[in-house]
């Protein structure tokens, strides 16, 4: 008896080891997005032969479908009482949706398609979110812009890792001193991270007096306009 009880006990303490199993199955899934966006295409009076294309992107307040809002700031406002010798291409963010880099591409590449758009001297721009969507974009199609001038912009820290890419492309980056909306250190971060890649052409300007809209100062002189205009991309 005392043989049986011991033997019981033995059994319970040993842990119940199972018998492995194959599963089948099978998984499918197919996820689409799909994006849409207004724009505006200046075109310059002399377009017959190829010139440069500026592709402006707004901040959030200037999202939705009303076309016009994308005047209020930018390269489209100096249009009002100035000329770009230039193609200058403003899409417009739906509301409730963010730039993406993909679609965006996709946009110019029809664009520079249907238009005389020297390829060599295509560039970039944009402010707050339009600045972060500017630098995703520039990141992930590096080899499509001869120039990148990102104004009051935060920038990912996940994109900060490939900011390297972007080294030997010419660079402008704007902020104000006294912003509250995007701190001054993501484009100083940015900038660090560029010059320890050993870019050579890149600047920052921090205006001391300015806040957020520090970008009104930056598109309202015909500087930045003739900067962006000399880049030629290299091979």
């Amino acid at each position: 008896m005392r043989l049986k009880q011991s033997l019981l006990i033995l059994l319970i303490g040993i842990p119940f080891i199972g018998v492995s199993q194959d599963i089948e199955g099978n998984f499918s899934v197919e996820i689409k997005t799909q994006y849409s966006y207004g724009f505006l295409l200046h075109k310059p009076e002399n377009n017959k032969e190829k010139k440069p294309l500026i592709v402006f992107l707004h901040g959030d307040g200037e999202k939705g479908t009303d076309i016009e809002k994308v005047k209020i700031h930018g390269p489209f406002n100096y249009l009002q009482t100035h000329t770009i010798d230039a193609y200058v291409l403003a899409p417009q963010c739906r509301e409730n949706t963010s730039w993406d880099s993909e679609s965006l591409y996709l946009l110019i590449q029809k664009v520079q398609k249907e238009n005389n758009i020297d390829g060599k001297r295509i560039y970039l721009t944009g402010l707050s979110s339009g600045g972060w969507g500017a630098w995703n974009l520039a990141l992930v199609h590096p080899e499509l812009f001869a120039a990148l001038v990102p104004i009051s912009s935060y920038v990912d820290l996940n994109e900060q890792d490939y900011a390297c890419k972007l080294k030997d492309m010419p660079t402008r980056i704007f902020h104000g001193l006294l912003d509250d909306v995007v701190n001054p250190e993501f484009p100083i971060s940015m900038y660090k991270i560029l010059k320890s890649c050993n870019a050579t052409n890149v600047k920052l300007t921090i205006f001391e007096d300015e806040n957020h809209g520090c970008w009104t100062k930056v598109y309202n002189n015909q500087e930045i306009y003739d900067w962006m205009l000399q880049q030629i991309k290299k091979p």
